[in-house]
């Protein structure tokens, strides 16, 4: 594929002609691998990508030698509140794990510059960043705000896309700590139920029969009577999964003002470790260790 690039005044222009036939959208991430997905779906949507000088939608199918022609402004990303340190756990050129503490969101609502892990990325990378969706730059996965532990950020679009990939087709191990209230009636067992948005609060979900597959498997490591202390490995990655699992079996995460009882303090939930292929080849594990507010929780037991 033939092209052609320059920069002029803060913008990144690029022409070149197609290979072969394809979605625009997707013969574009071929060309442009440094640039994210949902930034060039962000720049056809805004008209800054033609073909063979015509604005067109991303869904449009390129045909071989159309000349396509490309102008990313430069990314502006907006002064944001960093907020608290995130401890980096492991970091290489292609990715970053950080131990994210509880109460930090992943990444604010659009327009918000409060404090997240996407604006700590932005500030401690801000040339990796600028490769990325402004509002969510490097994000891979998601934790909920009040859980801790173990979060992926890709350091490159390409990364991004392998990691993404990943976790899409299961290639990943996620093992999670958690506190929950009652004890199980099984040592181990699976919650095999599927969820969805819940029909009366689209801000929650639900189990139901006409949601998505989740599985969720848990083990008991410690038990008082009253709380137990669960290892749990979640097989799929749907929203709130583990919260709405326990929960749906009568053992809901304590302190969980969702779906739980509510309680002093945030919900006792710690993303313990994290197994991924890594883009460059191999495995990797990262593994967090337990915040201050767990271990207590754990040693009151």
């Amino acid at each position: 594929m033939g092209d052609a690039l320059s920069r002029r005044h803060g913008i990144d222009r690029r022409e070149f002609v197609a290979p072969a036939a394809g979605r625009l959208d997707v013969v574009l991430a071929a060309a442009c691998p440094d640039l994210s997905r949902a930034r060039l779906q962000r720049l056809i949507a805004g008209g800054h990508v033609s073909v063979n000088g015509a604005a067109v939608q991303k869904s449009f199918r390129v045909a071989a030698g159309d000349r396509l022609s490309l102008e990313a402004p430069e990314t502006e990303h907006p002064a944001q509140t960093a907020g608290p340190g995130v401890p980096i756990l492991y970091e290489d050129d292609d990715l970053v794990a950080v131990d994210k503490p509880p109460g930090l969101a992943v990444h604010g609502a659009p327009g918000d510059s409060g404090p997240s892990v996407a604006a700590w990325f932005t500030g401690r990378y801000p040339d990796d960043a600028r490769a990325f969706d402004v509002e969510r730059p490097g994000i891979v996965h998601r934790l909920d705000k009040d859980t801790s532990g173990v979060l992926l950020l890709a350091r490159t679009p390409q990364a991004q896309t392998a990691l993404s990939r990943a976790f899409e087709a299961r290639k990943t191990r996620k093992a999670y700590l958690a506190i929950c209230m009652g004890k199980p009636e099984h040592e181990r067992a699976v919650v095999d139920a599927a969820i969805a948005r819940h029909p009366g609060d689209r801000t929650r979900m639900a189990v139901t029969r006409q949601g998505r597959p989740a599985r969720t498997e848990y083990q008991v490591l410690a038990s008082d009577g009253e709380r137990t202390l669960l290892l749990v490995t979640p097989e799929s990655g749907r929203t709130h999964q583990i919260r709405v699992h326990l929960a749906a079996v009568g053992i809901p995460v304590a302190n969980d003002r969702v779906y739980g009882r509510g309680g002093e303090g945030r919900q006792l939930l710690h993303a313990w470790q994290l197994t991924v292929p890594h883009p460059g080849g191999g495995k990797l594990t990262i593994t967090a260790p337990l915040p201050a507010d767990f271990m207590d929780a754990v040693r009151s037991m």
